[in-house]
């Protein structure tokens, strides 16, 4: 097939920084984006051809977006799936991944069943409606666990951990009151309960499905802490055979997986150096943002190539790469002000990604600092040194 420029037409449900991100990459391949969201002048918004202010399930705007496009992808799982289905049907316009992978993710229940179900090596799991049956869950599964609301959650909202008994009504209460999934007497289980993870470390895998082909970019050590990502290093401090059992059952979760994209996946290095799936992302993900600086294709570069059926790009890493989130540093909200950025602008190979978010509050991700180095430079060095320059930006 002989491909000319300009190039197609991407719709896009959600304009965050993730659709931000895909509108930069957009450019320079002669591709235009089209964003729907219903915050005005989203992050996206400078960087798109268009942003339509609606819900993201909003069937006018959808229909609006699917008729002005080649094709359909989303940055956020609240993308009505229902909706994406009939709107493609009824325009003729392809919605990648296909919303059966968004239905099979969006619930965390359904995911890991179905995970499991394809061999997938998972975490101990169990459905549970009431406190009484997580007493009973964790009765079989041990403490400490995690509580998690089937849907809705990100960013650790919508995950409670469980140290002892004495935990449970008012974990299950929490994720009853703050994830709007939770559907009490769902036979299935309004949440999921998690077993305990000894994990050495946790990684992630992009991995990637094109028209004919897969790839994955290569394996990155993550670390939270309160359940938000904090950095990415890349090479994951991890041993070889550790990252390729880890790139392997990236590719068996994306046999999983329907449609054309880019999949964040998380994964535990367990402390035997056994890989476990923590959880995926059908879209570009936060783990994977060095790539930007840090990969001869970038995921976001990548995701478009995959949706719009073009070739795929190279996914070495040009050398190792650390990236740091900017997170909000301030008690309450206000507008955003970043200081100290001159920081990131003095370092050599330190590249500033911000946001364009207007309003910061305490965790916000409002941006992130990447930092390259050199095949001899010690990533724990790069880290410490990405840190430093982090740790240095605030909005007080």
């Amino acid at each position: 097939m002989a491909r000319t420029l300009p190039g197609p037409t991407v719709g896009v449900v959600g304009g965050g920084q993730l659709a931000r991100m895909l509108g930069e990459a957009a450019t320079p391949l002669g591709m235009d984006l089209l964003v729907v969201d219903p915050t005005p002048e989203a992050p996206a918004s400078p960087v798109v051809r268009e942003q339509i202010v609606a819900d993201f399930d909003d069937r006018e705007a959808l229909t609006e977006l699917a008729e002005r496009s080649d094709y359909l992808t989303y940055e956020i799982e609240l993308a009505g799936t229902d909706v994406l289905d009939s709107v493609s049907e009824e325009t003729g316009t392809p919605v990648h991944p296909h919303p059966d992978t968004l239905r099979t993710i969006e619930d965390k229940l359904v995911q890991k069943r179905r995970l499991e179900d394809a061999g997938v090596p998972v975490p101990p799991f169990r459905g549970v409606d009431s406190v009484d049956e997580l007493g009973d869950a964790l009765d079989e599964l041990g403490y400490p666990a995690m509580l998690k609301a089937r849907e809705g959650g990100y960013d650790g909202r919508g995950n409670v951990p469980i140290e002892s008994p004495e935990d449970l009504e008012g974990a299950f209460e929490t994720i009853v009151e703050a994830a709007p999934g939770v559907n009490l007497g769902d036979p299935s289980g309004a949440a999921m309960v998690e077993g305990f993870v000894d994990f050495e470390r946790e990684l992630a895998v992009m991995g990637v499905q094109g028209d004919d082909e897969r790839d994955t970019f290569p394996v990155t050590e993550t670390i939270h802490r309160e359940e938000i990502l904090r950095e990415t290093v890349s090479p994951a401090r991890a041993d070889p055979a550790v990252r390729e059992r880890a790139r392997e059952v990236a590719m068996d979760v994306l046999d999983v997986l329907d449609g054309r994209g880019v999949f964040g996946i998380e994964l535990f290095e367990t402390a035997n150096g056994d890989i476990l799936l923590n959880e995926i992302a059908p879209r570009p993900h936060n783990s994977g943002h060095w790539t930007i600086e840090g990969s001869l294709t970038s995921q976001f570069e990548q995701h478009l190539r995959a949706v719009a059926g073009w070739p795929l790009g190279a996914t070495d890493r040009r050398s190792p790469t650390v990236t740091t989130n900017i997170l909000g540093d301030v008690d309450g909200r206000q507008q955003a002000t970043l200081r100290n950025v001159d920081r990131v602008l003095e370092a050599d190979g330190a590249s500033m990604h911000y946001y364009g978010k207007r309003e910061v509050y305490h965790l916000r991700k409002m941006g992130h600092v990447t930092t390259v180095g050199n095949d001899d430079r010690d990533p724990a060095a790069l880290l410490e040194e990405t840190r430093e320059i982090r740790d240095e930006l605030t909005f007080q």
